[in-house]
């Protein structure tokens, strides 16, 4: 069942150049009232099923936010429609809504109530409020005197707890420390398992695949791509690190495929990926804890790259993301390849329980252009005896005095 639908929607926004702003500038020079009619969305359709959490990504100024202020309706479309069944719960700018003279307490009140609770409910829910934004010390004072991490503690805590049928966020996680910004992905997950639709507007693509099975892909006011996030993010990647590189060459909105254009210029490619066990030979079947190693064979020009990164992904069938690093986040420096090579990763254990599962894996530059991307470039099934559920296996033993 969807509880967000999407149909046929464009907005555009009068940018205007010399508008008079008083009442004497408007009738002595009306005629200098020039404006561009900028469109930002441009026939945008999609759902979102109920229980359902969704990415929103895109460059800057694509129409994200304001594709959340429409769901929240705040504005308005020029035409199509937009239906949200349920409660919406939105944080969509840091603090808004908040007089700055009333206390975090009284705002909670005002904000609350905006979200279309009660006293009596906010009553109910006010302690929780104030505990998980841990703002205790502070919450009789002014938000004047807030910082911005403060701001948003309160804003979050607040939104969180309205039990919204559609939560709708922009950006709001990227602010704050480091310890409140993991508390509040894991309320996110909780929010989310709970049967919440969470639609997410981030430029944090690691954020956007630890909570959402969906992106979309917005790009020049249109749904460039719409899918999983192992399917969306090497695209979007590709296509910004391309844009940053060369504007002009970036493809224009059209169907997104995965061949490499003809034309397109070389400069390092996978030729192979294989998974050596034990016995010393590649297969597609291992042990839950066999130690395995990774090969990657290469080919390169090394006189166009200055030094590169290795990113890899490893998927369930499910499309479930189970582990992923790179080794820039290792703490790896940047790799020189050479004409060509092969790169090995030694993995003492691989302990996932049994499934089927591939491996994405990448050669990027600097700035995560990708020189290639490889999608299933490895695909494999891991069996055991001991009938286990989840993702990995943790080592243990069991002890019984």
């Amino acid at each position: 069942m969807a509880i967000i639908e999407v149909r046929d929607v464009k907005k555009s926004f009068r940018v205007y150049f010399d508008k008079g702003h008083t009442m004497k500038e408007k009738l002595l020079f009306g005629s200098r009232r020039r404006y561009d009619e900028r469109v930002v969305l441009d026939g945008i359709s999609f759902d979102i099923e109920k229980g359902e959490a969704v990415g929103l990504v895109g460059h800057n100024g694509c129409g994200k936010s304001t594709l959340l202020k429409l769901l929240t309706k705040i504005i308005y479309p020029d035409s199509g429609t937009v239906k949200t069944y349920g409660r919406v719960s939105s944080l969509l700018e840091l603090g808004a809504g908040f007089h700055p003279d009333m206390t975090g307490r009284e705002n909670i009140y005002t904000n609350a109530s905006i979200f279309g609770l009660t006293k009596k409910e906010i009553e109910s829910r006010i302690d929780d409020i104030i505990e998980f934004s841990e703002l205790e010390e502070f919450i009789d004072n002014p938000v004047r005197t807030y910082s911005s991490g403060m701001y948003t503690r309160l804003a979050f805590s607040v939104a969180i707890n309205v039990d919204a049928d559609i939560l709708l966020v922009d950006e709001i996680l990227a602010v704050g420390d480091a310890a409140f910004q993991a508390k509040c992905l894991e309320k996110m997950l909780d929010i989310k398992s709970r049967g919440t639709t969470i639609a997410i507007v981030s430029h944090s693509l690691s954020q956007v695949e630890q909570i959402c099975g969906r992106t979309i892909w917005i790009d020049g006011g249109k749904i460039r791509m719409d899918g999983s996030p192992n399917e969306v993010h090497p695209q979007y990647l590709e296509y910004m690190g391309l844009k940053r590189r060369s504007p002009k060459q970036a493809p224009e909105n059209k169907d997104i495929k995965r061949e490499n254009p003809e034309n397109k210029e070389f400069f390092a490619e996978i030729t192979k990926a294989e998974i050596i066990g034990e016995d010393g030979t590649a297969s597609c079947r291992y042990r839950t804890g066999e130690r395995v190693t990774l090969k990657i064979h290469y080919k390169a020009d090394p006189s166009k790259l200055d030094g590169v990164l290795i990113g890899l992904a490893f998927y369930r069938s499910d499309k479930l993301n189970c582990y992923g690093t790179n080794t820039i986040r290792e703490r790896i420096d940047y790799i020189k390849l050479k004409e060509q090579g092969e790169i090995t990763c030694e993995i003492d254990r691989l302990n996932f329980v049994r499934g089927s599962y591939w491996l994405d894996i990448a050669i990027r530059s600097r700035d995560m252009f990708a020189y290639d991307y490889k999608a299933k470039a490895v695909e494999f099934t891991v069996y055991s005896t001991v009938d286990e559920v989840g993702v990995a296996r943790l080592d243990h033993r069991w002890i019984f005095d």
